[in-house]
């Protein structure tokens, strides 16, 4: 049962205890600060030292060098990235190599070779053949089965063509190493702009992470990262991370709905793969995807991709969809791919910036197309003070010991059973089931409420039409405790005061709250 917020101060005074139910709270992973260049590590006992009241708002990223305010500092700053200097290089990286010259064409030549899409291809010719002769094309022929054999070949030829033109524009082109520091420079730039408290995740997750990467890439196992997704800054956040930790990036699988001009190239450089909104029954399509995925399992190489298909408008976490993890699965069950570690990551906001579209669309307006135009006159979002960026990742598990521990329950399968018998169609949608809402439920574990969300709530349970501000931070420090003891997590901020976090999710809500 959900506890009901009380609207009386004294009813959040007489619940600060916590009750025979409640978990006492487990105390808090050390966080990791992103921001740029500099990456801080806070313990759990650390006490953020107090900036004096008359002193100016501190910049957060002050490290990051801006042109106008200190030209040489900048200049310098990308001559790092330029030159690759230190971990900036992105060279030694956890994982199986990526960004080198030729990386797209011997992608395209794996997927291409797979026995699963040449016997598509065949068999697709030879239902073409079938259809052609009943048509009666080959009766006028001298030689019927050389004509036969000819036309074969043609229809051969002209769906490896199509194959690879669709292969081409779908998989991501991991090309250029330079490339990649430009992105991963710029990337940072741009967001640390608009989210000016930066990224922050906790050390013993990266730290697990780390040690879960070093075990796959000996193994030449692929990690897929599973995120929900609230806004276009996930695969953004994502990646820097992955980058400035010096774990391959993964293959993101995103919508075709971004490849537009410009912007989808840079993202497909970047990492991006496109994929349809709809296979519409395309057999072919469907082998090349399924191919594609098993390319990658196969070598080692990360994915990424977002169980929840569309971005969730209320910031709930939508129903899974099994597209996508249906490939993953089927690759494993097959038999063609070993294992593949599976890695759950939650990303919260203070603030998304998609918010005012997510207003609108709630409110009964359709979703805009996504267009260069309104990519670019969305710039002036850099400027505002979102807050931060939370990333949490839960701890990876392995996709083949999950499918083998289902399978064992299930009542048509045999404990001894082998991974690669056939399970009967009822079989196969509960295990596709189990494993997308585990994923969700994973997730929702390492989930932390952010400030923004807290004052929020309290303030929806207000009856009047305003608060002080310390009785705000009175039932802030009540409805945080009650989360914490009843085992949620809530946003670390170093050993903050209330009343500061309280004042920085105010600036990053507004003025108009």
């Amino acid at each position: 049962t959900r506890s009901r917020i009380p609207t009386d101060p004294r009813l959040f005074e007489a619940n600060m205890s916590p009750s025979k139910t409640d978990v006492l709270p487990q105390p808090s992973a050390p966080d990791i600060d992103i921001l740029g260049d500099r990456v801080t590590i806070h313990p759990g006992g650390y006490v953020e030292p107090v900036v004096p009241d008359d002193a100016p708002e501190r910049n957060l990223v002050e490290h990051m060098a801006r042109f106008r305010e200190s030209p040489l500092d900048f200049l310098r700053e990308i001559s790092l990235y330029v030159s690759g200097t230190g971990w900036r290089a992105y060279e030694d990286v956890i994982g199986q190599p990526i960004y080198y010259a030729g990386f797209s064409d011997n992608m395209k030549s794996m997927i291409m070779r797979t026995p699963m899409l040449q016997h598509r291809i065949m068999d697709l010719t030879n239902k073409r053949l079938d259809v052609e002769e009943k048509a009666g094309l080959f009766s006028q022929a001298r030689d019927q089965d050389k004509a036969k054999s000819v036309r074969r070949a043609e229809i051969v030829s002209s769906l490896r063509d199509v194959a690879l033109r669709l292969t081409d524009g779908m998989i991501c082109k991991m090309e250029s190493n330079r490339f990649i520091r430009f992105a991963y420079y710029s990337a940072t730039q741009l967001l640390t702009r608009a989210y000016h408290q930066g990224i922050h995740v906790s050390s013993e997750e990266v730290l697990r992470l780390r040690s879960v990467a070093e075990t796959a890439a000996k193994n030449k196992q692929s990690i897929i990262f599973l995120p929900c997704h609230r806004s276009h800054v996930d695969y953004v956040s994502l990646q820097l991370i992955c980058y400035r930790l010096g774990i391959a990036l993964p293959t993101v699988v995103a919508g075709d709905n971004l490849k537009i001009p410009v912007l989808g190239s840079f993202l497909q450089h970047a990492g991006a793969m496109w994929i349809r909104r709809s296979f519409a029954n395309d057999a072919l399509y469907t082998t090349l995807v399924q191919s594609y995925m098993d390319t990658l399992l196969q070598n080692g190489f990360n994915v990424e991709c977002f169980i929840e298909g569309g971005r969730s408008r209320t910031g709930k976490l939508l129903s899974p969809k099994f597209g996508i993890l249906s490939f993953f699965m089927d690759s494993v069950l097959s038999g063609r791919v070993e294992d593949a570690i599976i890695c759950p990551v939650s990303t919260q906001y203070d603030k998304v910036v998609e918010t005012e579209s997510y207003i609108s669309e709630l409110l009964g307006q359709p979703k805009p197309q996504e267009n260069l135009k309104d990519f670019l006159s969305a710039s002036s979002v850099l400027s505002l003070k979102l807050g931060r960026v939370d990333v949490r990742f839960h701890e990876p598990w392995s996709l083949r010991s999950f499918i083998t521990e289902q399978r064992a329950r299930v009542s048509d399968a045999k404990p001894s059973s082998a991974l690669s018998d056939p399970l009967s169609p009822q079989s196969r949608i509960r295990l596709l089931r189990t494993l997308g809402y585990k994923v969700l439920s994973d997730i929702n574990a390492v989930s932390v409420v952010m400030p923004t969300a807290l004052i929020g709530t309290v303030l929806l349970t207000l009856r009047g039409r305003g608060v002080g501000k310390s009785e705000l931070i009175r039932r802030v420090e009540w409805l945080s405790a009650r989360v914490r003891a009843k085992g949620g997590r809530v946003a670390h901020f170093a050993g903050a005061p209330t009343s500061t976090i309280i004042e920085r999710g105010l600036d990053v809500l507004g003025p108009g709250l």
